[in-house]
């Protein structure tokens, strides 16, 4: 793929989606990118080596997708100063704002636009993400496939068929690696008030974590048989598995992600309504 990519914002994850690209082969001179800040758009231009400008309007002339990577707060006022451009040039849009509905993207560009919206979480930041998208009616097979291969740049990409359904990956794979880190976080607690020492625990922790990411990942084993298949009768995980679901776990982890999904649907509302 040879497209003209022009990234509108060059925060921590459009930086990491560039270096993705580039190291999977993308030629640099085919992507560029804007920052309002003197210093980001010179300190990316002399540490990556693409150009960077500072009209947003400039930038997307000529280029075949563009990828907005501006926060959720200033998106609408980005998608009506560049509106104009849009519609001269037709590109693919890709945008992984959190939490502005694909819908409302097309509505602020004037409401012919290609929008393929996305969901990456923080992991991206260094290839290990996870990422949903869904796409408008107006993108075709040849531009999702575009789409997609650009997130898996960063890791691991799935499409999903609404706005709706991306606020369920909002719930698992946007704050997944929260609810992680406070599971670790508690096995490392605990595993010191058992006498470990903190740099006992915390590697332990991880390294376990880890491990049985990677174990499922590559296992042809869901996770449910994953677990059964270590934890032997009477002995010292079953008992663990035992209060797990004594505290209703499961039902601690369902009630959460509903949390997460219920305010991923009101944010999205509240930014609509201030466009």
């Amino acid at each position: 793929m040879n497209r003209k990519i022009a990234f509108i914002g060059a925060g921590n994850m459009a930086i990491s989606l560039i270096k993705g690209l580039i190291s999977n082969g993308y030629d640099k001179k085919h992507i560029i990118a804007t920052d309002l800040k003197k210093e980001q758009r010179d300190a990316i231009s002399q540490t990556i080596g693409i150009v960077c400008f500072e009209n947003n309007s400039e930038a997307i002339l000529n280029t075949d997708i563009v990828i907005l990577a501006v926060k959720p707060q200033v998106l609408s006022l980005v998608c009506k100063d560049i509106k104009t451009a849009i519609n001269k040039i037709n590109p693919l849009v890709i945008s992984i704002a959190a939490g502005i509905r694909s819908q409302d993207i097309n509505k602020w560009l004037g409401g012919k636009t290609s929008v393929v919206r996305c969901m990456p979480n923080t992991p991206s930041m260094i290839q290990a993400g996870a990422t949903g998208l869904v796409a408008n009616q107006l993108v075709s097979e040849e531009q999702k496939s575009e789409a997609e291969n650009i997130m898996r740049a960063v890791g691991v990409s799935v499409w999903v068929d609404t706005d709706e359904d991306l606020d369920s990956v909002t719930a698992l794979s946007g704050s997944g690696p929260a609810y992680y880190f406070l599971f670790m976080e508690a096995m490392q607690e605990t595993a010191q008030k058992m006498g470990l020492s903190e740099s006992s625990a915390r590697l332990l922790s991880i390294q376990t974590a880890f491990g049985a990411s990677k174990m499922a990942l590559e296992s042809p084993y869901d996770c449910a048989t994953l677990r059964q298949k270590v934890t032997s009768p009477n002995g010292t995980t079953e008992k663990a598995i035992e209060s797990f679901n004594k505290s209703q776990i499961k039902m601690v982890i369902e009630t959460a992600m509903f949390a997460a999904k219920n305010r991923a649907i009101t944010l999205a509302d509240e930014l609509a309504s201030k466009e």
